[in-house]
């Protein structure tokens, strides 16, 4: 096959609104990062810098955990990492499923020969905590799962009961932290929870490619205590620790600018105060619902269950998910999230994540929303949407 050179353009890619489920709308001082010098994975600067990222993200994570780290990864690698790392072939876990990121745990750990017991909701309800009590039943239970920021339908689960349950037979809490850290307090140690994992794209507007993940000492315990290795030779922590530690021990070439993007990222979200970076994502969700509702919308998730950062909005009767979103895109450079699993076809999923987080985006959106929905003759009450996110502010 030849290849003709004059067919390619130079890089240029178009400048969007980024209110989807992820990534997020990235800092200035975090793509300046990404461009920063490349040094060695093992150079002592780039040494200095690691330390400096698990410092930030035992803190952002609410952990003292020694074991915190990004994998090289995107959020599911972060997933597999947590799950390959403890659970060995035959082991009981029950898994808590209300959305489609709960049931990727489930499956990974069938993955592993995992005896799987599910504890499943509708999609956009949260789960009760005696559900997964009952589920364990005091049986042997290797790992509970829980999403504690649910991507696919924009519900917050509260950890700590579901995390006692779970200690009641000594099983290991796995929490999926991937839209929370960054948007709404996470505190591993105070909740219970012994792995956690995130991403960088969502709340830390990093770009993708990291996910942190936190390992407690009793999951480490029972990472040591294998009779088998680890299924996968990339995803095992034994190694990865000592990369991470201090040995420093060469395992693989670590992606050095997008771990000086993630410092940066975290950086950012310690300057500005994370009571303020939560406050701020409580602020916009207020504003942005406001203006939906006096449009005459409704989100999936009942008030007292949503994410601020991630909202599920029902899609209009008669209206065409596609199109409406691929107008926002084409027409308004502004992209948003269709719905997954169950509720494909059914909401749009807004993103209010990290930098994406400010006024103007939530304004701009709102008013290419109802031109796009006028324009489908959709039932709406026009002019309303931005009186009311403005009044929402005031």
């Amino acid at each position: 096959m030849s290849l003709d050179l004059r067919d390619f353009q130079p890089l240029d890619p178009p400048q969007r609104l980024l209110m989807g489920p992820g990534p997020s709308m990235v800092h200035p001082r975090v793509g300046a990062a990404l461009s920063a010098t490349t040094v060695g994975h093992l150079d002592p600067f780039f040494l200095a810098c690691m330390d400096e990222i698990q410092l930030l993200l035992r803190k952002a994570f609410g952990t003292n955990n020694a074991l915190t780290f990004p994998i090289s990864g995107t959020g599911s690698a972060g997933m597999e990492a947590c799950m390959v790392n403890v659970l060995q072939p035959g082991e009981r876990v029950v898994i808590a499923q209300n959305g489609v990121f709960g049931g990727r745990m489930a499956d990974i750990a069938a993955r592993q020969g995992c005896e799987v017991v599910k504890v499943e909701v509708p999609f956009g309800e949260t789960i009760d905590p005696q559900a997964v009590r009952r589920a364990i039943d005091g049986k042997a239970t290797r790992l509970v799962g829980v999403v504690h920021a649910e991507t696919s339908t924009g519900v917050r689960q509260s950890i700590p009961d579901i995390a006692a349950a779970a200690r009641e037979v000594d099983a290991l809490t796995l929490v999926d932290c991937v839209t929370s850290l960054g948007g709404i307090p996470v505190e591993l140690d105070a909740w219970g929870v012994d792995l956690a994992y995130a991403g960088t794209q969502k709340c830390l507007s990093c770009p993708p490619g990291l996910a942190p993940v936190s390992f407690s000492q009793r999951a480490v315990e029972v990472l040591k205590a294998r009779t088998q290795k680890v299924s996968s030779w990339y995803l095992d922590a034994t190694m990865l620790l000592n990369y991470w530690g201090g040995q420093r021990a060469y395992h693989h070439t670590a992606p050095i600018n997008m771990l000086y993007a993630l410092r940066e990222a975290l950086l950012l979200f310690f300057e500005e105060g994370p009571e303020d970076v939560f406050a701020r994502h409580q602020l916009h969700h207020g504003a942005l619902t406001a203006g939906l509702e006096a449009m005459g919308l409704s989100l999936h998730v009942a008030a007292d269950d949503r994410l601020p950062q991630l909202n599920a909005v029902r899609i209009p009767d008669g209206v065409d998910d596609a199109a409406v979103r691929r107008a926002l895109l084409l027409e308004h450079d502004i992209e948003i999230g269709g719905g997954l699993g169950a509720l494909a076809g059914m909401v749009w999923r807004v993103g209010l994540m990290g930098h994406t987080a400010r006024r103007r985006n939530v304004l701009t959106f709102l008013a290419a929303l109802e031109s796009t929905l006028s324009q489908t003759k959709a039932s709406i009450h026009a002019g309303a949407a931005l009186e009311a996110a403005t009044a929402a502010y005031d």
